[in-house]
């Protein structure tokens, strides 16, 4: 058993929730009770993961996306209701972190995509409302396009959209994790002179992608982001010592 308090109160620290720009309200979105027995960490906030911490007596909710967004209706009505209603029944807390584990040197979601394809971190990169949120990264050991495929669509569950226009050995992968499909992050990995750009989303970059000479490989926006949230799990286990459990939730997106 833990405090309440304690868990939000440290997550705030490591994550440096205050202090990056960003358009979620990052940090305890609900308060449930004060002592938590059981932490369950999802991808998305919304009622069929509620309803999941319910079911395993979880009565603290860490997700990568939470429920409130700067610009959208915050009125305790409609769906925000039902949901709020939800988890004060259950006495369950709410976490929410965005950007800042997206960008986290440890936890983070790009860190951690890296880590996966066993790449070190080599520079910054993507740089999003004047917050450097991700990473360059470079293998010792070139991969082909196929093997890095191969590994993230056994380990995230994936199902890869290819463009295999760039060098056939690939050693540096600059990474965006989710929503990083646009133009000036891809502008910013051929500014840098990388073999292969990933990252969630996918949009119409094929001819780009092409005249330039770049792999790009799209894996998804929730795929990609559920390794931020499974190595919190972990950190916050060993920290405080109580049952945490990842919860993945796909949505096919």
């Amino acid at each position: 058993m833990a405090k309440l308090q304690d868990i939000v109160s440290f997550l705030d620290e490591y994550l440096d929730a205050k202090n990056v720009k960003d358009n979620s309200w990052n940090g305890l979105q609900v308060e449930g009770g004060s002592e938590i027995t059981k932490v369950m960490c999802a991808v998305d906030a919304g009622m069929e993961a509620f309803k999941k911490a319910a079911e395993l007596g979880a009565n603290m909710v860490v997700v990568h996306h939470g429920m409130f967004w700067k610009g959208v209706d915050p009125r305790y009505i409609g769906y925000t209701k039902k949901r709020i209603d939800f988890l004060v029944k259950h006495g369950i807390s709410l976490y929410a972190s965005h950007l800042p584990l997206d960008k986290h040197l440890e936890s983070g979601n790009n860190v951690q995509l890296l880590k996966l394809l066993d790449l070190k971190v080599e520079q910054e990169f993507c740089t999003y409302e004047g917050e450097v949120i991700s990473v360059i990264g470079r293998s010792k050991k070139t991969k082909t396009i196929e093997e890095i495929q191969s590994v993230l669509e056994k380990e995230l569950g994936a199902t890869c959209k290819v463009l295999p226009f760039g060098k056939k050995e690939i050693s540096t992968i600059a990474i965006c994790s989710g929503g990083g499909a646009n133009y000036a992050f891809l502008g910013e990995a051929i500014e840098k002179g990388v073999d292969l750009y990933l990252t969630g989303d996918s949009t119409e970059m094929y001819h780009l992608a092409k005249d330039v000479g770049i792999n790009i490989v799209f894996a998804g926006h929730h795929a990609t982001e559920t390794v931020g949230v499974k190595a919190l799990a972990d950190v916050i286990e060993d920290k405080f010592g109580i049952d945490t459990v990842f919860v993945d939730i796909p949505t096919g997106l």
